[in-house]
């Protein structure tokens, strides 16, 4: 697989992908996807996360394309990254596309990477509840689960399917109270934590559909 080796042959620092500027022991989240397109609940979702586990920034990581989805019409990543920073539009929230370089679409990847070239970073893994129903699908999500703690942000209609779904299951010990919200970016993985709050219905399915 071309991106097999990615995340460890980096033998110079002029291919490493660039990062948004960051501190040691600063809060990150990060939020993956395919953005297509970006729309006001992505943001919402980086808002809530922001002020409910008080991280230092959130990054949107614009993938290649998801391996579980057709990605025929997918509009080409600077396409997704340009629009996704007019939605973002905050100054803790940074846009970045770093897969490609990397050569992998896979989060574990993805993620053994960040903590590779950032590893005083306190990073969070945020999805929203509809992605947590078919986490069981993901490529090596039991690493994924081991690596970061998993913040899921309610959304409209996946709540108790995706409670019950697999991977919801086999992380329920590891679940932990919103009270602990403040600290949870601090938590060893696995850490799960189910956050409630503002909520949108707006979807990127849905929004390709009227088009």
């Amino acid at each position: 697989m071309k991106g097999k080796n990615a995340v460890t042959d980096h033998s110079s620092s002029l291919l490493m992908p660039l990062l948004p500027p960051h501190g040691r022991q600063q809060r990150i989240g990060i939020f993956g996807g395919s953005f297509n397109p970006a729309h006001a609940a992505h943001r919402l979702v980086s808002l809530t996360a922001l002020r409910r586990l008080k991280l230092d920034a959130v990054w949107w990581i614009v993938t290649p394309g998801n391996p579980l989805k057709d990605k025929k019409d997918l509009p080409s990543t600077d396409a997704r990254v340009a629009a996704a920073r007019r939605i973002a539009s905050h100054p803790k929230i940074h846009v970045i596309a770093i897969e490609e370089r990397l050569g992998s679409a896979y989060t574990h990847e993805l993620i053994a990477y960040l903590k590779q070239r950032s590893s005083s970073a306190r990073f969070v893994w945020i999805m929203g509840m509809d992605n947590l129903e078919g986490f069981h699908r993901w490529a090596r999500w039991q690493k994924i689960a081991a690596s970061v703690p998993i913040a899921v942000i309610d959304r409209p209609g996946s709540t108790h399917h995706a409670l019950r779904a697999p991977a919801a299951l086999a992380l329920g010990r590891f679940r932990l109270s919103e009270l602990k919200a403040s600290v949870f970016a601090e938590q060893p993985a696995p850490a799960l934590m189910i956050l409630h709050g503002p909520r949108s219905s707006l979807s990127s399915t849905a929004l390709r559909q009227r088009h």
